[in-house]
């Protein structure tokens, strides 16, 4: 297995992502213990180290049946990852009580790395509000040995991952001025020790990824890599981009295509994994069992490869649609967003519009037009912005959701 020094720990490059488990007949809080056992036990033979599971995945069953299978061996055999879903829309935020809890349901006394989940434009105010001390608290953890590394997830846009950052290193400052000794615990100067992000070669273009990789390879912020195959679908490319790299590497898999592109970037320590049976833990192992970086004409190939996949429309945020906005639209993430919504659906684009202000969302465009005339790609831009209208509103919300998902804690809890 190949590894990674990260923060200190030798981690395998490949994570086993705990959200999408074998499941019995097709409900996602019935999780195969016994398919998972198997996987885990594969996983591990075969290098596997590092194990990510989150809060509500599986309708808050994933940290309890992880927890078991990984009980099955030595607790320094492994490195074990949460989060605290401080990210889902609720009424009051209880770190203590989600934490006391995580730790039971895993059975462990402390956790090898610990993430705040979803950083994004509407849950950074919740983690940085000192009403309700998320950040704080979780400080204290690490001091008390039941935290090793803070970290946290985002599928936020760059603004948004800047931001949070600056806020991390301003904690880390503070701590260095109260107590120097808590602030020697943390890597780097930031409490944010790592941070895990939607990257792939895809979304490198699609999802700004490349601009927020150099980020936090700017300021030596180890990266965790989540959605590497872009939820299975980068597994399964058209035949006829298929054949574009089967030229190149007659015996690869698309799944490794994507791999050996990440395996490539320096900063990213642990590739993620959502396996959901024995064979792909085992096809994924041994991708991870050797290098084989992609030469400079493979990666050019796939990037090609990656601008075949995209469609939308040719928007290059130039900017000068938003200034002769009336209603003082975004519009160039308004079309970002549309681009991402024509390769594939995804709830965090939902997540994300939630949090632009009223009156300057897509369904406010009054159809003045000024956008289009101002436009050096002619693009159509009411007629786009009224199609993302359509489709957001047909999209599953997330307050919805965050309330589905709080009952399904309030269940699993008894």
């Amino acid at each position: 297995m190949l590894t990674n020094d990260f923060l200190g720990e030798s981690v395998g490059r490949l994570g086993f992502g705990a959200m999408r488990l074998p499941v019995v007949d097709g409900d996602q809080s019935k999780i195969d213990q016994a398919q998972l056992d198997a996987m885990v036990d594969a996983a591990l033979e075969a290098g596997v180290n590092y194990f990510d599971t989150a809060y509500p995945y599986h309708a808050n069953m994933s940290e309890a049946a992880l927890g078991k299978s990984l009980a099955r061996h030595p607790r320094e055999s492994f490195f074990l990852a949460t989060k605290y879903p401080g990210h889902q829309i609720s009424d009051t935020y209880d770190p203590a009580a989600i934490f006391e809890e995580q730790l039971r349901k895993c059975g462990v006394d402390h956790f090898d790395f610990y993430l705040l989940h979803n950083v994004y434009e509407n849950s950074i105010n919740t983690y940085m509000d000192p009403k309700w001390g998320i950040l704080d608290y979780f400080i204290q953890q690490k001091k008390a040995g039941r935290i090793r590394h803070l970290g946290f997830s985002s599928h936020g846009r760059v603004k948004n991952l800047r931001e949070f950052l600056d806020f991390g290193a301003r904690k880390y400052a503070e701590l260095e001025a109260e107590d120097p000794s808590v602030a020697a615990m943390f890597a780097g100067c930031n409490v944010m020790e790592f941070c895990q992000i939607q990257l792939n070669y895809l979304d490198a273009t699609l999802q700004r990824a490349a601009e927020k990789t150099q980020i936090l390879t700017d300021l030596e912020i180890p990266i965790v890599v989540m959605e590497p195959l872009r939820g299975g679908n980068l597994a399964n490319l058209p035949d006829s981009e298929m054949s574009r790299l089967a030229a190149l590497r007659p015996d690869a898999s698309a799944a490794e295509w994507s791999f050996r592109w990440l395996q490539g970037i320096e900063q990213v320590k642990v590739i993620l994994s959502g396996m959901s049976d024995l064979k792909q833990v085992e096809e994924n192992c041994r991708t991870f069992a050797n290098a084989a970086p992609l030469t400079e004409a493979e990666e050019g190939e796939l990037l090609d490869v990656a601008e075949a996949l995209k469609g939308g429309v040719p928007c290059t945020a130039c900017r000068y649609c938003v200034d002769s906005c009336p209603q003082q639209i975004d519009i160039p993430m308004m079309l970002a967003s549309y681009n991402d919504l024509q390769y594939q659906s995804s709830f965090t684009i939902g997540m994300q519009m939630d949090a632009v202000p009223e009156g300057q969302r897509a369904q406010d465009c009054i159809d003045c037009r000024a956008c289009k005339r101002m436009c050096p790609q002619g693009i159509d831009i009411p007629t786009v912005l009224s199609e993302l209208a359509d489709q957001l509103d047909k999209m599953p919300k997330w307050a919805d959701l965050c309330k589905q998902r709080e009952e399904a804690a309030a269940a699993a809890r008894g």
